[in-house]
């Protein structure tokens, strides 16, 4: 259902309430570029708990547009408007398997709705994750073959170090999620395992130095050893940096020709 379509010189925003799963009605918002047939198309998913705000601002949707790009977003299993009916002991991290398995998921589906709409190019498609979002971006381009470049911006990974010692995680939770039981759950969504057998044809990963508290810095050397040959690596020292590596490089690898080589540094 289309909630809400607004028309700027430059795009077109809609606002679109799709659902897939009972009781889980997701915000999603899809940016056209004006006079662009066909563009390319970009998901982005950014840092629990990030709410929908970000995909109604003008200046982000005249930037992913910018150059001729369509932009799809909306905010993970658990978070901001899809987080409702449940004990407050029952939040992202504490559900951290449904959390990620449901958003890899609606990855899949908001896919499936793009190639419905038959307005954006389905043979160019890549995808824009930060934080938990990257991580959802690496599980979901681990099963679908559609999504030919991912940009990830600081995920969250190697779960036996990130539950340790994230600052995420509350220090009177802590001991559950580092239990067996619990790390068994979630070992087949850990970057770590995941980033070796991609075979997602462009990878980039951007870590933060500013980022320590959500991600220790072990996990963070674990995930980039774990990048393919042919993914780019970065190193920033904050996150406030990334606007100058950001949309250009995910933009340039969905071009129809000229693609960027990729290289490890």
């Amino acid at each position: 259902m289309v909630v809400e379509t607004v028309e700027e010189p430059g795009y077109v925003r809609e606002w679109i309430t799709v659902q897939w799963r009972q009781g889980d009605p997701i915000y999603l918002y899809v940016v056209r570029p004006r006079n662009v047939p066909n563009p390319p198309v970009a998901i982005y998913l950014y840092e629990y708990p990030y709410e929908t705000d970000v995909y109604r601002d003008d200046d982000w949707c005249k930037r992913v547009t910018a150059g001729g790009y369509a932009a799809a977003g909306f905010v993970p299993a658990l978070t901001g408007h899809r987080y409702h009916d449940r004990p407050m002991k029952e939040w992202f991290v504490s559900e951290l398997q449904e959390s990620l398995s449901k958003s890899a998921h609606d990855v899949q589906m908001v896919l499936n709705y793009l190639a419905s709409r038959g307005d954006v190019d389905m043979d160019r498609v890549g995808m824009f994750g930060e934080g938990a979002g990257a991580t959802i971006a690496v599980m979901a381009a681990s099963v679908d073959s559609r999504i030919k470049a991912i940009d990830l911006l600081n995920p969250w990974g190697d779960w036996p170090v990130w539950m340790a010692r994230s600052e995420v995680v509350p220090d009177e939770e802590r001991a559950s999620y580092l239990k067996s039981e619990f790390l068994h759950k979630v070992a087949g969504f850990d970057p770590v395992s995941l980033l070796p057998a991609l075979k997602t044809p462009r990878i980039r990963l951007i870590q933060s130095n500013d980022d320590v508290a959500n991600t220790p810095e072990a996990a963070k050397k674990h995930m980039e050893a774990a990048l393919p040959r042919r993914g780019e690596w970065r190193r920033l020292g904050n996150t406030t940096k990334f606007e100058a590596h950001s949309l250009g490089w995910l933009k340039l690898q969905l071009r129809p020709t000229a693609f960027s080589k990729s290289a490890r540094n």
